[in-house]
């Protein structure tokens, strides 16, 4: 069945004001004329963009990854009403036999998608190859990588990110293996110096996990995990809730990251009211848009990607260049050949905005129009 949506829709080369036709899955035919970005806003018409692509995403509704059971099937619900058309679900650092727990149940959701919800991309395994030293909200279980494990793990859910401190004594011999196997790796949970990351990404390491987080910090003569990526990275994530990093931060990161892109980190406690939720084998509190641990560590986000787009447009982002930091840079990193644009062709994966407020009127994931989920 057809469907046509009105408005001004974001394209590769720009934004059309005019029609996107859908049919089935799939872009069946985008038509219009060309508008500035800048006057896009003013003409009132509803904002077509890519649907939002997540790398970072620990649960949401109440439900936590690591649960097991049918619990990805809610995140994905919860997320797909805030905009999210793609994600990868997260694993903690945890005892291998939970990690294993965890990945059997999420198998059947990443071959296929349930009704109602996001893609389940695969899985970003953020631990446990991690340093003991910077568990940021992980729990006390980080341990040596192999790729052995990384194998064995991937045949049970298809991995697709691991998350790696490079400085632990034998992760960098692993990155260049880990690629070979078609894991893409990402620097994160680190203590390791600048030299440590540049001489990761020389091995082929791709990005960072959630930027300046977890990580050693820039000092004009120690540059630390956080210069190696200012100065040297392609692609990292970046937690734009305002809580985990600085508006300043974020925009020198920007401005130094070509394609920096955003994740939520979000918990269960998304898309719920303040009380307390798991995190993995821990207990996380959320209070006053936050969730942290009892001692007061940052614990993951409530951040949904609808949200993370109003703040990048807040901090003074134009949209088309919000929209690729939501979606089209991570689709690039993940290699996705699919989704993360809007073309004749591609995924139906789009978000519907209204034009002064950005809150959403309408998500499909691949064609199927979605229920929206109301903000807590």
């Amino acid at each position: 069945m057809a469907e046509a949506i009105d408005g001004v829709v974001l394209t590769p080369g720009g934004f059309l004001r005019g029609r996107l036709a859908l049919t089935g899955q799939r872009i069946a035919a985008i038509t219009g004329v060309p508008v500035a970005e800048s006057a896009v806003r003013g003409l009132g018409l509803p904002i077509v963009l890519p649907g939002f692509v997540d790398t970072h995403v620990h649960g949401g509704g109440g439900h936590d990854v690591m649960q097991g059971g049918d619990a990805i099937a809610a995140i994905a619900r919860l997320h797909a009403g805030h905009g999210t058309t793609s994600l990868l679900a997260t694993t903690m650092t945890a005892p291998r036999g939970e990690i294993e727990t965890a990945l059997r149940a999420l198998a059947p959701h990443c071959r296929e998608r349930a009704a109602g919800g996001a893609r389940v991309l695969g899985v970003h395994l953020e631990g446990p190859y991690i340093n003991p030293g910077r568990l940021g909200a992980q729990p006390d279980c980080a341990r040596l990588g192999t790729l052995e494990e990384a194998l064995a793990l991937h045949a049970l859910a298809p991995i697709r990110l691991i998350t790696l401190a490079p400085e632990i004594e034998g992760h960098l011999a692993l990155i260049g293996p880990l690629n070979e196997a078609g894991f893409r790796v990402q620097i994160g949970h680190s203590a390791g110096r600048y030299e440590d990351g540049v001489a990761a990404l020389q091995q082929g390491a791709r990005g960072f996990t959630h930027l300046f987080n977890a990580m050693t910090g820039l000092h004009h003569r120690e540059p630390g995990m956080v210069g190696a990526a200012l100065a040297h990275a392609q692609y990292a994530e970046l937690i734009p809730d305002l809580l985990h990093v600085h508006p300043g931060a974020i925009r020198a990161a920007l401005r130094a990251i070509p394609c920096l892109f955003c994740v939520t980190d979000s918990t269960a406690a998304a898309g719920m009211p303040d009380g307390d939720y798991r995190l993995g084998s821990q207990v996380v509190s959320k209070c006053m848009g936050g969730v942290r641990l009892a001692d007061g560590t940052l614990a993951g986000s409530t951040l949904t990607m609808d949200q993370a787009l109003r703040n990048l447009v807040g901090l003074g982002l134009p949209l088309d260049e919000a929209s690729r930091r939501t979606s089209s840079h991570a689709a690039a990193y993940l290699g996705l050949q699919d989704r993360g644009q809007l073309k004749e062709g591609l995924m139906a994966d789009l978000v519907v905005l209204d034009a002064q407020t950005l809150q959403l009127q309408q998500v499909f994931v691949e064609g199927e129009s979605i229920e929206l989920v109301a903000d807590v």
